[in-house]
């Protein structure tokens, strides 16, 4: 039991840092199990799923999601796979190891490329503040620290990679999705705005696209029943956020980044 203790302990210790946006968080497990686990995860969606074969609409959104990758750190830009899913159902996810997915269902919800670019890079941002990993660590702490422990001694073989759908917020039915926290989608906001704005993307339309959302969802709980934040405080943050952004837009723009997908 005590070196059980001392483990979760040191574990703890190793864990403790911050989000892109500064923010404190505990992510328990090892970035390299993460990314395993969501190759695993995207490999399976591949071979139960549909995938569009449309040669227009994958050029389309590859163009995006390139043009907004190339906002990343050099580091960070190169090894991620863009994979577009024949499903009417409007949703878009991102997997640590550089895996995105969207669904033919988004870029009727997304009807612009800078639209589009602030939904792929809304979902990178969930990945770059390790949401997924954070959200694991949450639920196995709740569940006891004996599960954490076998988790993190299994061999990287995918064994596992239910857990992380449903911390990535993936349910076990494509298409249906457990929501991030707030906190998690206030933060992916943040990181989303920034990053189409840096790629050249007008970041205005971010709130032309969460009109789009809202009208597609209907009606939505108060915010206080909900883990998303509600259509009036996202479209509030967003625009208090819009003039750092469109300075960073003005930016991309004068420098050459200027995104031709269609």
């Amino acid at each position: 039991m005590k070196k059980l203790l001392l483990m979760l302990f040191v574990l703890l210790l190793a864990a403790c840092g911050e989000s892109p946006t500064g923010r404190k968080q505990l992510a328990l497990l090892p970035d390299s199990q993460l990314a395993a686990m969501g190759a695993q995860t995207f490999a399976d969606l591949k071979r139960s799923q549909p995938i569009e074969t449309d040669p227009r609409i994958n050029r389309y959104v590859r163009c995006v999601a390139l043009a907004v990758l190339g906002a990343l750190p050099p580091a960070e830009r190169h090894g991620w796979e863009v994979v577009v899913f024949r499903n009417p159902a409007p949703n878009a996810f991102a997997l640590p190891g550089g895996k995105i997915g969207i669904t033919t269902g988004m870029l009727k919800v997304a009807a612009t490329p800078a639209q589009l670019a602030a939904v792929i890079g809304h979902e990178i941002g969930h990945v770059l503040a390790r949401h997924g990993n954070e959200r694991l660590t949450q639920e196995l702490a709740v569940q006891g620290g004996l599960k954490l422990i076998q988790l993190l001694g299994e061999h990287e073989d995918g064994a596992h990679h239910e857990a992380l759908l449903q911390a990535l917020g993936i349910g076990a039915e494509f298409g249906l999705l457990r929501p991030f926290s707030r906190v998690h989608e206030r933060e992916a906001d943040t990181i989303g705005l920034e990053l189409m704005a840096a790629a050249g993307f007008d970041p205005r339309q971010s709130l032309d696209l969460w009109r789009n959302m809202a009208r597609f969802g209907g009606s939505q709980p108060p915010e206080f029943l909900s883990t998303h934040p509600s259509h009036e405080s996202r479209f509030e943050e967003l625009q208090a956020q819009l003039d750092q952004a469109l300075r960073l837009y003005q930016q991309a723009q004068a420098e050459g980044r200027r995104p031709r997908c269609e």
